[in-house]
């Protein structure tokens, strides 16, 4: 009779641990009317901006998305590395089992309560790197939305358009192109930004031991 496996349980299947950023969206390259504060007089002022173009563009994001890909891939690597060195444990406890090297009860439980150590180990290695992972995401996020409230807020101090709207997708069915400042906005911010320094290689995600 074939003997039961040693494991309780297979390896753990891991929770994905990347969502693509807010700022991994493609777009072409798109040449936008700079002269959308020619708006008639009386009524509101209103302008949009092409959300997709402004992400596919402003450096910030780029950089960002570049960063969070590599660390994204960094985790992955980290944990399926481990996830193979646990399976290997696990298969080379089995073939022992199988081949009455275990003496003793205790001996086959010992091994089942290693492994199911290293497996919650595993798990808890995941799930920390899947949180610092979102977390990071969402400080960058926020950096990102901060930086485009603030040069919004000093570009209208000139323009002074009653409301800056959106513009993703068909979430505005039909807009007048002279009211689009993408332009206007992607030069801006990238004309102000800086590449800061939490922002290079070597902030990558390390492999957690």
């Amino acid at each position: 009779m074939k003997r039961k496996s040693i494991i309780g349980a297979s390896v753990i299947a891991f929770a994905a641990v990347i969502g693509m950023t807010g700022c991994n969206k493609s777009a072409p390259e798109e040449t936008t009317n700079t002269k959308a504060t020619e708006v008639p007089e009386g009524g509101l002022k209103i302008a949009y901006v092409e959300i997709d173009t402004l992400m596919a563009q402003y450096n910030f994001c780029k950089d960002y998305t570049v960063l969070m890909n590599k660390k994204g891939e960094n985790i992955r690597a980290t944990l399926a590395g481990k996830e193979r060195a646990l399976q290997a444990k696990a298969a080379e406890l089995q073939k022992k089992y199988e081949a009455n090297q275990f003496t003793t009860k205790e001996q086959v439980e010992q091994a089942q309560m290693t492994l199911n150590k290293q497996q919650q180990d595993l798990q808890a290695l995941n799930d920390r790197l899947t949180n610092d992972f979102a977390a990071e995401q969402l400080k960058y996020n926020n950096e990102m939305r901060d930086s485009i409230q603030a040069f919004l807020k000093e570009y209208n101090k000139t323009k002074k358009f009653d409301y800056i709207i959106s513009k993703a997708g068909d979430n505005i069915l039909a807009a007048n192109a002279q009211y689009d400042i993408t332009k206007d906005v992607v030069n801006g911010l990238n004309k102000r930004y800086k590449k800061k320094a939490n922002l290079t290689d070597e902030n990558e995600t390390k492999d957690a031991q």
